[in-house]
């Protein structure tokens, strides 16, 4: 009520400022019959100053009073019709003013406020964000949602179903097996069975305990966002935030972490992460055509109405197609960013190189998506370049050994 009542209050103002405007300019509007008034006027002084200076006669004097008289009373009656006039075209004008003023404000607000609402500040309205986030689907739900709008691989052969089987039996007797652990958690993703293969890597880093490394859990948030349609759940989060715990600079934690925020409606937080993460990513990390696709929306929904995107010119990767794609993305086809993300790591790991790091997650989410050949000769080239680097060699061996291929 009290912002209804505030709303007329301006709408009258403006209302009460703009007929003051009109009314004062019609006041100084001075017509052509008041102009002749006064200069007849005039000339009938004149007359009686020059009677008395003697300069003209009595009978010439009463010859132009007369004519003088007879104008200024015409004048008069003129002046009379306009003011009329104007005051009914004063009335009109200050109505129509008046109704402009009320039907604009009324339909301004129509178009693009919320008619209906109540009054809801900041703060409690932050606090519904916060608990519908709260509220928000989980991972399992989510999955089960989304289960039939997945693009489905090709049917596996029979024999490999019969070994997968196999495999499931074996690691339900060894829940420890860490070899165990990675094929089932790969084979499964990669026969559409995207909810197994969540739920083997999830028991994987469990069996790693402390010895699970970014890469790992990384690998679980990109099984968890496909499988879910690119919808970043509560426990998906979760891992998100883990990784940022002990690597604050991850960017691909960073852009799950700001994809997370907008679809929890704080568009503000997330435009805040994807703005920063644009400034401190390489041109070819392959989140970046994805946030540079959609940041101008979250910057929106922000209220930033002046962000300018980094400078491009070092993006010899990125076309328009890419940025236009990545804008256009439903729901359905986010399933598929996973892929395109790998694609450009893998090109960027080609031309520039990269941490160790960087080149176990390919290989690792290589394996999980089911390019087993791809992820063999990656991880044949990384150990080439990492000949000397002990530490390095060892997170290939463990991306290898995620991937479920031999040396």
């Amino acid at each position: 009520m009290l912002f209804w009542i505030v709303s007329v209050a301006i709408t009258f103002a403006v209302a009460g400022l703009l007929i003051g405007a009109l009314r004062a300019a019609r006041l100084r509007d001075v017509t052509a019959a008041n102009s002749d008034i006064a200069v007849y006027k005039d000339q009938l002084a004149e007359v009686e100053r020059d009677l008395a200076r003697g300069i003209v006669t009595e009978s010439e004097a009463d010859a132009v009073r007369v004519e003088v008289s007879r104008r200024l009373l015409d004048a008069d009656t003129r002046d009379t019709g306009d003011k009329a006039e104007q005051k009914g075209q004063s009335g009109i004008g200050i109505t129509i003013v008046a109704l402009c003023v009320i039907a604009g404000g009324l339909g301004t607000y129509a178009w693009i406020g919320a008619p209906g609402y109540g009054d809801m500040p900041m703060k409690p309205r932050l606090a519904a964000l916060e608990k519908a986030r709260a509220d928000r689907p989980g991972q399992a739900a989510a999955e089960a949602e989304v289960a039939g709008d997945l693009p489905r691989p090709e049917a596996p052969d029979p024999q490999f179903l019969t070994l997968m089987d196999q495999l499931r039996a074996a690691v339900a007797e060894r829940p420890n097996d860490i070899q165990g652990l990675t094929f089932l958690a790969q084979y499964e993703a990669r026969i559409g069975n995207y909810s197994a293969s969540r739920a083997a890597q999830e028991q994987l880093i469990a069996a790693k305990g402390d010895e699970a490394t970014d890469t790992d859990k990384l690998t679980l948030v990109d099984i968890m966002v496909f499988a879910a349609a690119g919808y970043v759940s509560p426990e998906a989060e979760s891992v998100v935030r883990d990784v940022l715990m002990g690597s604050p600079e991850n960017g691909a934690a960073r852009y799950y972490l700001g994809l997370a925020e907008a679809q929890a409606g704080r568009a503000d937080r997330a435009f805040a992460i994807w703005a920063q993460l644009l400034e401190d990513s390489p041109p070819s990390a392959p989140w970046v055509p994805v946030v540079r696709g959609e940041i101008f929306d979250v910057a929106f929904a922000a209220g930033v109405t002046n962000y300018q995107l980094p400078p491009t010119s070092s993006l010899p990767a990125l076309s328009d197609d890419d940025i236009a794609a990545a804008n256009d993305m439903t729901a359905q086809e986010r399933a598929e960013m996973i892929q395109g993300m790998v694609g450009r790591l893998a090109d960027r790991l080609a031309i520039e190189g990269g941490p160790p790091e960087d080149w176990a997650r390919l290989i690792s989410t290589l394996g999980v998506l089911g390019d087993q050949n791809r992820a063999r000769a990656i991880a044949a080239e990384a150990e080439t370049v990492f000949a000397d680097n002990a530490n390095a060699l060892a997170l290939i061996a463990n991306a290898r050994a995620q991937a479920g291929i031999s040396q």
